[in-house]
């Protein structure tokens, strides 16, 4: 008698083990399905950057002293500064300036080591082209205004989910003076 309960049993411990892998699977799916999407429409629709993004490099041509600080401190020597001494006021005097992107690490240390500030990290991220040649901005393409995602009429900015304000789920209806959840990096407090 007791032969025949073991089987019956050892079915019935299955059973419920396959039920109960189900069911996790299925708990799983469900809470996927509560969830915003992230599938971001791209040409229409782009994230906004965070506030600290490393984008493509804007110079200032004018505010340049051509101290060549900038190739010093890049990891690959990447910016090519071109300069003449001018005898008569005794001063560099800055002749051409380009960065190959193709190459750039977008690490930021030129833009931190600058002395006169003329570099700074725009949010601009559409850096793709055909030919890799294209990607070595020269003086007249890095002075260029940098491109906003929040200035384009023809795309929705979104915010991504971390920059959301507490409570707001969806990016699409974002009050324009509403500030991200969290504190600011000055607001964080270290001493505690």
């Amino acid at each position: 008698m007791f032969n025949i309960l073991k089987p019956v049993s050892n079915y019935a411990k299955e059973t419920f083990q396959a039920v109960k892998n189900i069911g996790q699977g299925l708990s799983v799916t469900f809470d996927h399905m509560q969830r915003r999407p992230v599938t971001v429409q791209y040409p229409y629709e782009k994230l906004i950057p965070s506030e600290r993004y490393r984008g493509r490099i804007h110079f200032e041509f004018d505010k340049c002293i051509s101290c060549e600080v900038c190739v010093r401190v890049c990891p690959i020597n990447l910016p090519v500064v071109d300069w003449e001494f001018d005898r008569q006021v005794k001063k560099k005097k800055l002749k051409h300036y380009s960065i190959d992107f193709g190459v750039c690490i977008f690490c930021g240390n030129c833009v931190e080591y600058c002395p006169t500030n003329c570099l700074s990290m725009t949010e601009e991220y559409e850096l793709a082209s055909y030919d890799r040649h294209e990607l070595n901005y020269d003086n007249v393409a890095l002075g260029r205004l940098p491109y906003k995602v929040t200035q384009d009429p023809m795309v929705t900015p979104l915010r991504e989910f971390a920059y959301l304000p507490e409570g707001v789920v969806d990016p699409h209806d974002l009050p324009t003076a509403s500030q991200r959840a969290g504190k600011r990096p000055e607001e964080i407090d270290l001493n505690s």
